[in-house]
């Protein structure tokens, strides 16, 4: 019994007399339809939650902390929080409260040390019984009216994910974020086509709930916008990233597993069927024409790109990119420059060389969509284009196009085969081929 009492005793001290753990700093990123605060603290912390009522407040208690500076303010236009204060609950621990300005749901995690932080204690509040929802852009038109092509435009990381760090300390997250409200502000500039932005602000959002929000606007691309960066800042250039094929294998099978995606409509086909080959064959299919997509995208884009500067690889090349896994949609990612570079580091915050980076993207997204408009868009029902380049063949084009050579010979007015580089054909619509 003495001995038992004697090791009680030994660890309550221990309790009593270990250095308390410091909270160094509270971090506030608000989304849309999520706040995320981030504590970071010293080491890890043990702590409970509770939410109260009359006024919606949420009350966390640390066990065996303490606060080191004032917490950072909550801006006016945050739609959950109102305010936070701070206070010790006895002489060891303490008691944050975050004031609210709604009803929330709330969820909280402990995350280790990354390179870029150290230890974290981080709460989400979103809406009640939501989890954390996508807001989709309305569809104003009259039905039947013809659509723009929707192009969604993600910036990569954001918030606590502030992504690579350039040589001056400037971070991935806040230049691709500049850089895709420019390639949206010029695609909303084009006939026909239409941008939605994925993240429109500095906060997290995970990488699937990305794909939902591309889907939830009936996106018909998704563009990731990124930077790199490696250890030898000598390094540079631009690159374009497909899904690879293992990736888009793997995903398939975690599509067909969850149960939750058996009524996700995928390439306009439901998967909402019992025969489990003909879900794997409808996938499939819908996945292998994304692909084909993605690839042709980025090869146009490319090909924008190599008249902008170097780039780092001169073919497109794949990968299984959980932000690129979208089955319906097709999707490509973007590293823009090397931020690790400090040359591309500076060009990637100037408004010029964002501009023409912009300009060089759009035109392949132009490119493609001019040829291979969806059905029910405005471009889909404008007259298509071709220019004649080398190797081309009135044979070889009309095969692209799904159209008859004579159809293409009476609209362009051709007496017989002949065509020249740097011509220009007008393509019938339809396809009688």
């Amino acid at each position: 019994m003495r001995n038992f009492l004697a090791i009680v005793l030994f660890f309550l001290t221990l309790n009593v007399t270990a250095a308390p753990v410091h909270l160094q700093n509270v971090r506030i990123w608000a989304a849309p339809d999520n706040t995320r605060i981030v504590f970071d603290v010293s080491g890890p912390v043990t702590h409970g939650l509770q939410t109260l009522t009359d006024p919606y407040r949420v009350v966390v208690d640390i066990k065996n902390a303490r606060l080191l500076s004032d917490p950072a303010r909550p801006n006016a236009a945050d739609k959950y929080l109102q305010g936070l204060r701070s206070g010790m609950l006895n002489e060891n621990d303490l008691r944050v409260v975050l004031d609210l300005k709604q009803q929330v749901e709330i969820k909280s995690f402990l995350l280790p040390p990354n390179q870029q932080y150290g230890h974290r204690l981080v709460i989400d509040l979103y809406d009640e019984g939501k989890n954390m929802p996508v807001q989709a852009t309305p569809d104003n038109r009259l039905p039947g009216t013809p659509r723009d092509v929707i192009i969604a435009i993600d910036a990569g990381h954001g918030g606590d994910d502030p992504g690579a760090r350039g040589p001056s300390g400037v971070h991935e997250k806040d230049v691709v974020l500049q850089i895709s409200k420019v390639i949206a502000d010029m695609i909303n500039k084009e006939r026909g086509m239409q941008a939605v932005l994925i993240r429109e602000g500095d906060y997290f959002l995970p990488l699937r709930k990305r794909i939902s929000k591309a889907r939830d606007n009936k996106a018909d691309l998704f563009i990731s916008v990124h930077a790199d960066a490696f250890k030898d800042p000598r390094v540079s250039g631009s690159s374009i990233y497909i899904l690879s094929n293992k990736g888009a294998s793997s995903e398939a099978a975690r599509w067909l597993a969850e149960q939750e995606n058996a009524s996700d409509l995928i390439g306009g086909v439901s998967l909402d069927v019992d025969d489990n080959i003909l879900k794997s064959v409808l996938l499939d299919l819908s996945q292998t024409a994304s692909l084909e997509a993605s690839i042709d995208i980025a090869d146009r884009v490319l090909v924008g790109l190599k008249k902008l500067g170097k780039i780092h690889t001169r073919r497109v090349q794949s990968a299984g990119f959980a932000v690129l896994k979208s089955p319906d949609i097709p999707s490509i990612l973007i590293e823009t420059a090397y931020i690790s570079n400090p040359a591309e580091e500076k060009n990637l915050r100037n408004r010029d060389h964002q501009y023409k980076l912009a300009e060089a993207i759009v035109s392949g997204l132009r490119s493609y969509f001019i040829e291979h408009a969806p059905e029910g868009t405005i471009l889909a029902l404008a007259e298509r284009k071709h220019v004649i380049a080398r190797g081309d063949t009135l044979s070889t084009i009309a095969q692209y196009y799904r159209v008859s050579m004579q159809s293409l010979r009476e609209h362009n007015g051709l007496k017989g085969d002949h065509i020249r580089v740097g011509q220009i054909l007008s393509i019938p619509n339809g396809s009688d081929g």
